[in-house]
């Protein structure tokens, strides 16, 4: 994540160091992201990851590079691109209805 402009690390709990270390150890270092086949991904973790709300620092997720980019790149996307809702959609006058 790019920090230049960014107030995130400022909202960060004092005790994030710690936080950090006891979710590497519960995950054992190995990244807890679960493949589609349900096993866990093999690959070490590096980074700690909120799996809900940003500022919710009591549930995270140790993820591997390549999983906790898939991630914050899905939740970026969300956040951009909102999803519509789905409904009937209006009819339109044809472009060439004169009526």
């Amino acid at each position: 994540m790019a920090w230049e402009g960014s107030d995130r690390r400022e909202r960060l709990p004092a005790n994030w160091a710690a936080l950090v270390a006891a979710c590497k150890a519960k995950a054992g270092g190995r990244c807890e992201w679960r493949l589609p086949s349900g096993a866990r991904c093999p690959r070490p973790g590096v980074d700690a990851d909120h799996k809900g709300e940003r500022d919710d620092h009591t549930k995270l997720q140790w993820l591997c590079r390549t999983h906790h980019n898939m991630k914050t790149s899905a939740e970026n996307k969300a956040a951009r691109f909102p999803k519509k809702p789905k409904g009937p959609r209006r009819p339109q006058r044809h472009p060439g209805d004169l009526t």
